[in-house]
């Protein structure tokens, strides 16, 4: 069987995405064309290769040219603290909007699926590229009605091609979400038994959907433990997910790199990181990026919050002492916290500067311009400062640095979360997943240390149990302002309402400005709060609604029309 190699981004990438998606879409509405429903079409394997690369826009990644995607940009969470555009940062979805492409893209790359599936089914390919193409194909069906259920809950369960005269299936019930994710699941477990590839950090591969298989059980998983408190159920994907884990963990090609060059790889450098399962490369000067030029421009940067900062642990192990060892130096630069990033978990370097920056007191360094940020930490996390040149670091659609998809870290989290959610976290466990990344963060961590930190203020946020609330910890800050991950993280932990920048100010506040030279509002404490000068007064209050989005009016005004008892989201 043909084997595409992919190197560029999400264009399927050496060409897909250069050209519009318009030009399927277009052959696949309803109904649909002559091409898509004959037979010789599918028989193809090229024609089948060129339908399945559009799956790969389903990770933005650092997003497309100037649009943005899922690193850094998703700034409800409480990593950061306003905006991008350093401006108030309400919840996710505030209102029931007319449409979404919350909704609407997963329905297409469902559809998309079902084509493809229904297509080879009845082709006269040889029945081991049958399965290898169904099995990618019920690969990205699976993930993308888990999109839909973590977002939503109950959704319409489509299993075939739908045509516009089929309204009883069209205008069908919601199904329930447990249900939804089972289905899931087996699309799931047959891509990882079906896709022939072993690894290929460009293309789909086992190692793939053994990564995606994890992420979707470990939210499910926790979800069914911490929401709908179905412990079977939990303990059923909890299981699931550790099988996927362990079946990366025990493939010898995967070894932890250097923190920095999962972010600061160039013009397909990620594709040879060890540490890499599917990358989203790209080239200068064919397919570029703007987050660097986001988070290095002279646009106010939606910084880490204080409640981040707070998260790293000292190089000993030990939490840090707030207000003592963060307080910030003047020096000939400005205001220098670097003797606070040197005595904690060496991600925070990797992650901020070690100068304050915001309004009139900018800072600037290597190829960045004059910056500023909502909380005085600024984003370094995805710019070297030497590879690109000033004028391409500050201009949007100007990036080259690549993107991780999924990566080991990722994959050592979930495994170490999964094991101790089951009570099953043994010291062999601690070993091989969780110690690999204190020790390349450069932090001295024992089990032991994570069982008895004892950590007040997660005791009250998160859970009484140590050992969870550490693992959380470390999850955090190994990927943070990574892939819109920490938000769907509270979300399966029942936590959603700590984003509620009334009850929780820490998560809106920023730096300790008490040396600062240039004053900017902060609280009794001396902590940098943006809330009235930047804004304007404006609160994020959590109420039990924005646990799921709304189902957008558009399609809630079409589907009642034939089925009123088709209801909207509880509070919406």
């Amino acid at each position: 069987m043909k084997r595409s190699i992919i190197i560029l981004g999400s264009l399927a990438i050496l060409g897909a995405s250069l050209t519009s998606c318009e030009d399927f879409l277009n052959d696949n509405r309803d109904p649909m064309s002559q091409q898509t429903v004959n037979a010789a079409f599918w028989a193809n394997p090229t024609n089948v290769e060129n339908q399945l690369n559009y799956f790969y826009e389903t990770f933005t990644g650092y997003g497309n040219g100037t649009g943005q995607g899922n690193y850094y940009f998703t700034t409800c969470s409480d990593d950061q603290s306003g905006a991008v555009g350093g401006v108030f940062r309400d919840w996710r979805v505030s209102s029931v909007p007319t449409s979404s492409s919350s909704w609407n893209d997963p329905y297409t790359e469902i559809r998309r699926a079902s084509l493809v599936i229904k297509g080879v089914t009845g082709s006269s390919m040889i029945e081991a590229d049958k399965a290898q193409y169904l099995a990618v194909a019920r690969l990205f069906r699976a993930y993308n009605y888990y999109l839909l259920v973590r977002a939503y809950g109950d959704v319409p369960l489509v299993e075939d091609v739908v045509d516009v005269d089929q309204t009883e299936t069209l205008y069908s019930s919601r199904t329930n979400r447990n249900d939804v994710m089972d289905f899931a699941l087996e699309d799931l477990n047959y891509a990882v038994k079906n896709i022939a590839t072993q690894s290929s950090k460009t293309y789909f591969s086992k190692d793939l959907a053994n990564a995606m298989k994890a992420e979707i059980c470990l939210f499910e998983g926790t979800y069914s433990k911490y929401v709908a408190q179905n412990t079977a159920r939990a303990t059923t994907y909890l299981k699931e997910t550790v099988d996927a884990c362990e079946a990366i963990m025990n493939n010898a090609e995967y070894a932890l790199g250097d923190y920095k060059m999962l972010y600061n790889s160039h013009n397909g450098e990620l594709a040879s990181n060890p540490e890499v399962i599917l990358a989203k490369c790209y080239k200068q000067g064919v397919f570029m990026h703007s987050v660097v030029d986001w988070t290095s421009g002279s646009t106010p940067i939606s910084g880490i919050s204080k409640d981040a900062f707070d998260s790293f642990l000292l190089l000993t192990g030990e939490l840090p002492n707030p207000g003592v060892d963060d307080i910030g130096v003047v020096d000939e630069k400005g205001l220098s916290i670097a003797n606070a990033l040197a005595i904690r978990d060496k991600r925070l370097s990797a992650i901020t500067y070690d100068h304050v920056m915001y309004q009139d007191f900018p800072y600037g360094e290597g190829n960045t311009s004059q910056m500023t940020s909502t909380t005085g930490y600024g984003i370094k996390k995805y710019n070297d400062g030497v590879t690109h040149s000033q004028s391409d670091a500050t201009t949007a659609n100007k990036n080259y640095n690549d993107c991780p998809i999924y990566w080991l870290a990722e994959i050592y989290l979930d495994y170490a979360e999964a094991k101790a959610e089951l009570g099953q976290f043994e010291p062999a466990d601690f070993e091989k997943s969780i110690k690999k990344l204190y020790d390349r963060a450069g932090v001295d961590m024992t089990l032991a240390k994570m069982q008895s930190l004892n950590d007040q203020k997660l005791k009250v946020k998160m859970t009484d149990n140590s050992l969870i609330n550490e693992i959380r910890r470390c999850r955090r800050c190994e990927l943070m302002l990574d892939n819109d991950i920490r938000y769907w993280d509270l979300v399966r932990w029942n936590k959603l309402s700590l984003l509620d920048t009334q009850k929780y100010p820490e998560i809106r506040q920023g730096a300790n400005l008490k040396n600062a030279t240039v004053e900017f509002p902060t609280n009794n404490d001396g902590y940098m709060d943006p809330i009235h000068k930047l804004f304007g007064d404006q609160y994020r209050v959590y109420s039990a609604k924005y646990d799921r989005f709304p189902i957008p009016s558009k399609e809630l005004m079409l589907v009642k029309a034939k089925n009123p008892k088709y209801e909207q989201n509880p509070g919406w």
